[in-house]
Order: C-alpha cells, then structure tokens, then sequence
C-alpha cells in the first residue's frame, strides 16, 4: 500500500487547499456518466434525506435548521429526515444486495470508509448515482482533497473533522510521536474505541495504519495494549462517559473539541489538542443521491443548497465541523475561529488503498483487541 496519501499538508491554523470534488470546466471530469440537467426540473414533493441521528437529534443540531432553510428556498418540496438503521450503509447494501427498492433520495454522512464498503460488497460504482457538476454549481468550492477518491463521483463533501487526541495537561504532557504512547508516561492513560462500531475508533486505526504500514500495525497495538490502552464501544461511552468522568486523562476524540468544551463552560486545561506526529487524521463526511431517488431533481438542489454559505456555517458550528468549502465563503464564529485546531499536515488512507483491505485490517484488529 502506498504508506501517505495526503489530504492537505497545511500549516497551522491554514485552510486545505482550493478545488473541488467535481469540476466544471470539463477538464477533470466527464459529465455524460451524470444525470443530464433536465430543462424545466421538478421542485415539487418529498426530499428523503437519510442520516445519523445526531444530525437530527440532540443539543442544537444541524438537521432541523436545513430542513427550515431548504424548505423556505423551495417552498413546494418537503424535507424528511430518515435516521439511518443501526447497520449504517450496510443495511442499503444489504438491500441491494437483495434486489430491494430503495425509498430515500439522499444519502447525508458518508465517509470513504462507507464508500469502499459500498463497492467492496457491490458492483463497483453502484448504489449511488454518478453526479453532474453543472446542476451543482457550489461543488467547484469545495477544499481540494475531500474527493473521497471515488472513481465514479458519486459524492460530495459537506464537512471535515480531524481526528487527534484530547488530553488533561494537568496530568500528561502533550504526546509528540505514536511511540510516546506506549512509554510508562502513558501507562493506562488512553481510551480509544473499537474500531468496529466507532467511526473515530476506525480512524484511528487507520492513522496507525498509515504510520505504521499494514505489516507494524498490530505490533503497534500490541504495544498499546501492554501500556494499558482502553477500547470502549463507541465515542459516547468513551468521551462523555469514561474521559468525563475522569477515569483516565486521555481520548481519541476530534481537533475541534475546544469549541464544544468552551461553549459548555468546561475547564480548557482538560481538552488541550494532540497531535500525533504534528499530524491529525481526516475524516470528511459526504452526501450522494442513491440510485433509485424518485425526487432526483430536488436532490441535486439540496445537494447545492448544503454548500451554499449560510447551509456551511451552520453545519460546522452545530455538527462541530470544519466546513468543506473556502474559507472566503463562511463566515464562523469567533469562538469556532480560535478554538478549532486545524493540524499541521492532515492525512488519510485513501480509497483506493482501502479498497478489498479495510474490511480484512478491522477484523484483523478485533480479534486482538476489541474487548479491551
């Protein structure tokens, strides 16, 4: 595998880069595999949107301010939120698998990781449809390198998060290497999360992957575990349960933790940033139009409508999010501008190194240490 692919090598504080997923000018992208650009679209019905539960419910979330907002900018269509099942984009695989018709029209929250799970169990390029630049004009903002490497363009970027460490500075020095981890120093000073069922716990094991190649990885935990490493099942139990309550004085959690511990009036000295390597994981999250939208053309606005200014800002304050468009184009909170900790060089493993691997290094990984 290809040890580094890079989404952005940024200093700190910057922006990644300027580009978009898809393009308008012809040169990157071939729009005759998109749905053309009818003369006279529909703008009437009901827009299925199907995402994860904390888009929709919770402290502030972003879901019912999109759904006001899109429904006032076309007041004929209707936005309904469908919670996604507990099996995430599995349960859409399974149905295709099955021969299934799928009711929602868009698909808001998914990761490369979905997305090479999608065309891992799938004819490659399916479930989702291929997209047309030109009936999304906003895509051609969008920061450079939050493609997902999709071969087929199938999805794009709405927001990105890095994922590092959250550490109590009164208890541990900030960690400047992977290696520091495993040091007596750090002796059962960390909780991560099972990989299995934890977006941020899958990302970290693929930022050790990408440090230490498919072939040191398991070493690498092997050394974690004997230091005392703690794996919870999710990022709930292991942040706002375990790392809350102070069991231990360090957590695989998100760069921008900061703005949500200020906000909650919460002593800052407990949620300094770490980054590994003076790296932080990327982790963008993406909408697509399945295949079997029914409301194709509402769809293709709403995709638009998500990118547009006021639809970024909003998402990245109440999603805690980095937005995925230019920064000339968002206008942030002060607090989200001085508290959200961009890495000094961002990473991910891409697409195409996930691909027929992802599934085989997290099984890999479970059966050592899920139960940690």
């Amino acid at each position: 595998m290809r040890r580094r692919t890079f989404v952005g090598a940024v200093g700190s504080g910057a922006a990644l880069g300027l580009a978009g997923c898809l393009t308008q000018d012809g040169d990157e992208s071939d729009d005759s595999n998109g749905d053309p650009e009818p003369e006279e679209p529909n703008l009437e019905g009901t827009l299925e949107v199907v995402t994860y539960e904390s888009m929709i419910d919770g402290d502030n979330p972003a879901g019912p301010w999109l759904k006001e907002a899109f429904e006032e900018a076309y007041p004929d269509a209707e936005l309904e939120w469908v919670q996604l099942p507990d099996q995430g984009v599995g349960h859409y695989i399974n149905q295709a698998q099955g021969g299934q018709n799928i009711d929602a029209d868009v698909y808001f929250g998914l990761n490369i990781d979905d997305l090479v799970s999608v065309d891992d169990n799938l004819e490659e390029g399916g479930l989702f449809r291929g997209l047309n630049a030109d009936r999304i004009d906003r895509s051609s903002r969008i920061r450079d390198g939050l493609d997902m490497g999709d071969p087929h363009d199938r999805v794009l970027a709405y927001d990105t998060g890095y994922i590092s460490l959250v550490f109590d500075e009164t208890e541990v020095d900030d960690p400047e290497t992977f290696e520091d981890l495993t040091e007596p120093a750090y002796e059962d000073a960390l909780i991560a999360q099972n990989a299995q069922t934890s977006d941020p716990g899958q990302a970290f094991l693929l930022w050790t992957i990408d440090a230490f190649g498919e072939d040191g990885y398991l070493d690498y935990w092997r050394d974690l575990r004997e230091n005392g490493v703690r794996a919870l099942e999710d990022w709930s139990e292991s942040y706002y349960g375990a790392y809350m309550n102070e069991e231990r004085p360090m957590v695989v959690s998100y760069s921008t933790d900061q703005v949500f511990a200020s906000a909650e009036g919460n002593d800052l000295s407990r949620h300094q940033i770490g980054f590994l390597n003076d790296q932080g994981y990327a982790n963008p999250e993406g909408m697509a139009i399945f295949e079997d939208a029914d409301s194709v053309d509402l769809a293709y606005e709403f995709l638009d409508f998500v990118l547009s200014n006021d639809a970024q800002a909003e998402i990245a304050e109440r999603n805690v999010q980095f937005p995925a468009v230019e920064d000339e184009h968002v206008d942030l909170d002060d607090e989200f501008d001085q508290y959200a900790h961009v890495p000094p060089e961002a990473v991910t493993v891409g697409y195409d190194d996930l691909r027929g691997n992802l599934d085989e290094w997290v099984d890999d990984w479970a059966r050592e240490f899920a139960s940690q």
